[in-house]
């Protein structure tokens, strides 16, 4: 009898018993045996996994398997997932437009560094490196550039400045809002830029050359414009021109200006008054706040019931100022002064006894290792001091040590705002935004962006690399804020135009519970930018082969999958606004 041939093939037949469905896996073959088709059972595979009944039926089709290792090999990896998070935030922001309306390799390669900035901080050398062990230069175009090509592009994004700074103003600044501005300063790695100066350094490194740049933002915190000024620049000498490139550059007719006690001093503001539709918001130092107390013109008494007081003063005319107190804030000075003297006190007694033991004599010796230790702390007017040439004796100034103590946690606001537009709670707010200045600063120079230290040599290069920096700031702000509810970060903005803006500052109840917890609502865990970031880099791009068409095979990209939160983090980006 002749052998039956024909078609094995996976039959699958579902019946419903009691209100379960039973699933039936058969494996047939059809065969033709005169004139008719006929079907015979070879075998019944429902006690295998699904997974391996599949396979079965693939291989009846045709299909050929082999082990994965045989099949194709990955002959690269490639760090893709942050890359992908930047260059979509980018692509939301329309930077390229905002840097040229025109595609040239120079604006490339400006995009790239301002992606490069946010993803890992580097030399212009050690970036043209780095950046291959990523997809960045490869999904940038800049796969080919080496370092003297980003100088240059350097050069070119500088000569935009301007025209880039406007794009920003007319995105973000509105005629009459707020302009935020705060003056901070990084240190040099060398001594040839004309820039580099000795100065106050806000970084602690005394001693070395440093460069001052001034930071406009919008009321959120969100960059505008930066200057670059020398290191020995004060703050109240770059304010003006400040609020000059506003009115001239970018068209703003009106607007207020939110600036701290040392930047709006009494020079800027006789300046300021003769420019009509510009108000400002500052506040006062310590001894014009004592002068109003011991002029009666604010009464410390009040505060007993209420922690915000409006008055006027004819040594301020023409404007509101605001006092404040806030309990915690005196709390917090007032152990501090009295650590400080603590602290001033045991170096003193040092002193003292070295003289009673007659190992230091001599006024002027004496004096000298005194005004070092009171220097120190700052807190040479809290002490009485007599010094002869073989004795030493101080003790504390008490009535000066009480009348500091009674303005612990007072601050006043100025501003030239008038109470229609502006009432006393939202002019305290609007000084309190500065912090979001001072926030866009560490992250300029410590957190993630890294300014500091500054190794261009030419004043051109330093402007340019301080602008990049602020670009990739720009990006990294709109990432910041899509990603909140990802991030420790307080989800519920809207509720601090309600709070009591003399209070300390509260989180909301969910951001002090991903705090407490570090997870989120959903129990994974909550992250800061930068863990989130690296949490992206497990996205990979691998480059693979067939091993068996040899080395000359074509490759193919095989892209990780991302997880839930990779994904979540994803559609945020794509939510950005410009």
């Amino acid at each position: 009898m002749a052998a039956r041939t024909g078609t094995a093939h996976v039959v699958t037949t579902r019946r419903t018993y009691n209100g379960k469905v039973y699933q039936t896996h058969l494996l047939r073959r059809s065969y033709r045996e005169g004139g008719t088709v006929k079907n015979e059972t070879l075998g019944n595979l429902s006690h295998l996994p699904e997974q391996l009944i599949e396979i079965i039926r693939r291989a009846l089709r045709g299909e050929t398997f082999v082990p994965a290792g045989e099949a194709f090999e990955v002959i690269g990896s490639r760090a893709h997932g942050h890359v992908q998070a930047v260059h979509a935030a980018m692509r939301r922001l329309e930077v390229a437009s905002l840097l040229g309306a025109k595609a040239s390799p120079e604006r490339e390669r400006v995009l790239a560094m301002v992606a490069a900035r946010i993803v890992a901080p580097h030399t212009k050398l050690a970036t043209t490196r780095w950046w291959h062990t990523t997809t960045l230069a490869e999904d940038f175009g800049v796969v080919d550039a080496d370092e003297n090509d980003l100088y240059a592009a350097m050069d070119w994004v500088l000569e935009r400045q301007g025209r880039i700074e406007r794009k920003l103003a007319a995105r973000h600044l509105t005629e009459g809002g707020l302009v935020l501005y705060d003056l901070s300063s990084s240190y040099f790695e060398g001594t040839t830029c004309p820039l580099a100066r000795l100065g106050h350094s806000r970084d602690g490194r005394k001693g070395m050359l440093q460069v001052n740049y001034g930071l406009l933002t919008d009321a959120r915190g969100c960059p505008v414009a930066v200057s670059v000024h020398e290191g020995s620049a004060a703050d109240s000498a770059t304010f003006l021109p400040a609020v000059q490139r506003l009115r001239e550059r970018f068209g703003i007719g009106e607007l207020v200006m939110v600036g701290d006690r040392g930047m709006i001093g009494h020079k800027a503001i006789a300046e300021l008054r003769s420019h009509q539709g510009i108000g400002w918001i500052t506040a006062l130092k310590n001894v014009s706040i004592r002068a109003l107390v011991e002029q009666g013109q604010l009464q410390l008494g009040l505060f007993d019931e209420r922690n915000l007081i409006e008055l006027t003063s004819p040594e301020y005319p023409g404007e509101r100022l605001v006092a404040c107190r806030n309990p915690q804030l005196a709390r917090l000075r007032a152990f501090k002064r009295e650590d400080l003297l603590l602290a001033t006190e045991k170096s003193l007694r040092a002193i003292a006894e070295r003289v009673d033991a007659g190992r230091l004599r001599g006024a002027d010796a004496i004096g000298v290792r005194v005004g070092k230790v009171v220097n120190r702390y700052k807190v040479a007017k809290h002490f009485e001091l007599e010094i002869t040439d073989t004795s030493f004796v101080f003790a504390r100034r008490q009535d000066v040590i009480d009348a500091e103590a009674a303005l612990d946690g007072i601050y006043i606001i100025r501003t030239s705002v008038h109470a229609e537009r502006m009432d006393a709670p939202e002019c305290v707010r609007s000084y309190k935004a500065l912090a979001n200045v001072e926030r866009a600063f560490r992250s300029l120079k410590t957190v993630d962006l890294k300014v500091r230290p500054i190794h261009h040599r030419t004043e051109n290069r330093v402007r340019a690399h301080i602008f990049l920096c602020m670009l990739a700031y720009y990006v990294e702000w709109h990432m910041r804020e899509a990603w909140r509810e990802l991030m420790f970060a307080d989800t519920e903005q809207h509720a601090k135009a309600s709070r009591d803006p003399v209070a300390p500052a509260r989180r909301s109840k969910n951001a002090l519970a991903k705090i407490a917890s570090h997870t989120l609502d959903d129990g994974t865990p909550a992250h800061s930018f930068s863990t989130l970031m690296a949490e992206m880099t497990t996205v990979v791009r691998n480059t693979c082969r067939m091993p068996s068409a040899g080395a000359q095979a074509p490759t193919f990209d095989v892209i990780t999958t991302a997880n839930d939160k990779q994904k979540r983090a994803l559609e945020l980006i794509q939510a950005i606004e410009p």
